[in-house]
């Protein structure tokens, strides 16, 4: 019987070089003892309340930055992943081949998965979400804010996937300062209404790189990197 913290190390492993469950060197133990306890601990919420723990921990010490960024990006299924070739018909209905809860998809690059990610102002994650490829950014902002432990963010920051009315109203509702750019489409149209611009801190904005670096940091992880 492998002990946790080999389990542990046997997932940790897996995670870091993609590599398939069976080729877990034997030091970790059984291959498939880790793969249970993997698929276990994802079913009951054991990853998502080690990661709430650490967070709670940090900003009981101030160290939580509450400027959150938000970003997503797009992870390749290995042809493993997804499955069969899909049908034309498939592709037109843009991943309804694949069940949601497999959160894949097909979007301009092929079967593909998009991670949506929120981070404190240090680059730290505070809330994951999986979709299909081809899933907008702005449908889950929601959804990012209401996964944030703790309390709601102080300022947001965002790119001009994010620049939609809806996004801006849900912001202004739950009272969240925001700083997002616009798109060139809506800056001519407010312009030619003679409406005034919305608020934009140029300086602010150059902070939004940490979710990119979070992002990076995480793909370093094959698991990640490749679906």
């Amino acid at each position: 019987m492998a002990r946790s913290s080999q389990v542990v190390n046997g997932i940790l492993w897996k995670l870091r070089t993609g590599a398939p469950w069976r080729d877990l060197p034997e030091r970790y133990g059984p291959w498939q003892t880790c793969y249970d306890r993997f698929v276990r601990w994802r079913r009951d919420g054991t990853w998502e309340r080690l990661l709430e723990h650490l967070q709670t921990k940090s900003d009981a010490v101030g160290k939580v930055e509450w400027v959150v960024s938000v970003d997503s990006s797009v992870v390749r299924a290995h042809q493993h992943a997804a499955g069969a070739r899909p049908t034309e018909r498939r592709r037109r209905k843009k991943g309804v081949g694949h069940p949601e809860e497999e959160a894949l998809g097909y979007s301009r690059g092929g079967t593909s998965t998009k991670v949506h990610l929120s981070c404190d102002g240090k680059g730290r994650p505070l809330s994951i979400e999986l979709t299909a490829g081809q899933r907008n950014e702005s449908t889950q902002l929601e959804v990012l804010l209401e996964d944030i432990p703790l309390k709601l963010p102080e300022h947001l920051l965002a790119d001009r996937g994010y620049s939609h009315e809806s996004c801006r109203e849900l912001l202004e509702e739950k009272g969240i300062a925001h700083t997002i750019p616009e798109r060139t489409n809506q800056r001519e149209r407010r312009e030619r209404r003679g409406d005034d611009p919305p608020s934009f801190d140029a300086e602010l904005y150059r902070k939004r790189n940490v979710v990119e670096r979070c992002v990076g940091r995480l793909k370093q992880w094959r698991a990640v990197a490749t679906r």
